[in-house]
């Protein structure tokens, strides 16, 4: 049997490989544009303004100039399908109604504007900071009671307290991976974090969890049976007992997500690729991180943390 565990440092460069890259780009976009992300409307507040002209000449720049005139000089413009397109979305700081009639006007001036379909909607920048508390809140109280759960559920296993924070860490690896990616696109194809970026997030804190307890649970039922053999051994057995489960239940999903990234419309497209990213590093955290730091935990090879490197000793103390 491949022992797993034995190539733990292999593990944990592989994931450094991908976090500290991220981590660096993260405070790349947070010195060139001020976030480490690129703010959606949600978050920032604004007006997004959906338009349909009657002209197929209207350009980027006057449109731009419309809205500099009405006292906006930074505004996103996007034509909305090809090059022949009638509408525009433009997105824009939050403008009162008197403004808003201004900037009606300025782009009838540029072209006939279907007043009919004409769409305004504004969002302050206090409901994203309130979504982003709640969520901050939501992950906090879920490590908490996770933690809880794991030391009760494992009271019997020796050290069931590092089962619990071993999960979590496997947790903020995955949060990191999306992190650094959702940064990386924001540079590269101006993808914005709104409230999906979070729901994915909060999706990938679970499956990630949900995942470590399994092989946690299989160690938990191993160790009284093999009593006696080294704690490494079982931990690798329990790996390998339980990774057909796991890649059952993700391949299925990866599919999925693979067809809609495919064949699914774009609104959707960003928060299916951040999903698929986070629940492949879950997929990868739960055997290859949250397993492998709890063995290096248990031999001491973690510095500031206690650790026995006799492990027979301690199962025989159970």
């Amino acid at each position: 049997m491949f022992n797993l565990v034995e190539k733990r440092r292999l593990w944990f460069f592989i994931s450094a490989l991908v976090i500290v890259p991220g981590l660096l780009i993260m405070i790349y976009s947070t010195v060139t544009t001020g976030a480490p992300f690129r703010l959606s409307i949600d978050f920032q507040g604004g007006s997004i303004y959906d338009l349909t002209f009657h002209d197929t000449g209207v350009t980027e720049d006057a449109i731009r100039e419309v809205f500099a005139e009405a006292g906006d000089d930074n505004v996103i413009i996007q034509r909305l399908g090809d090059t022949e397109s009638l509408r525009w979305s433009v997105r824009g700081s939050f403008q009162e109604t008197d403004t808003v009639e201004e900037i009606i006007q300025g782009l009838d001036a540029i072209a006939p504007l279907d007043r009919d379909t004409f769409q305004q909607h504004s969002v302050s920048a206090t409901i994203g900071e309130e979504v982003t508390r709640s969520a901050l809140a939501a992950v906090a109280v879920g490590a908490l009671i996770i933690t809880g759960f794991i030391v009760i559920a494992f009271r019997q296993v020796p050290n069931a307290f590092r089962y619990g924070v071993c999960a979590i860490l496997a947790m903020l690896h995955d949060i990191l991976v999306v992190m650094g990616v959702q940064s990386l696109m924001g540079l590269l194809l101006g993808w914005e974090v709104d409230a999906l970026f979070l729901t994915a997030v909060l999706t990938v804190v679970g499956f990630s969890v949900q995942d470590s307890i399994v092989v946690f649970d299989r160690i938990r039922e191993n160790i009284p049976i093999h009593l006696g053999e080294p704690y490494e051994t079982i931990v690798n057995r329990s790996i390998w007992e339980t990774i057909h489960r796991s890649l059952a239940t993700q391949l299925n999903a990866f599919f999925i997500m693979i067809a809609i990234l495919l064949f699914g419309g774009d609104t959707i497209k960003q928060f299916i690729f951040i999903l698929f990213v986070g629940l492949l590093s879950g997929s990868y955290s739960s055997l290859f991180t949250a397993v492998p730091l709890l063995v290096a935990w248990q031999k001491g090879e973690i510095p500031f943390v206690g650790g026995r490197r006799n492990r027979d000793l301690e199962l025989a103390e159970a």
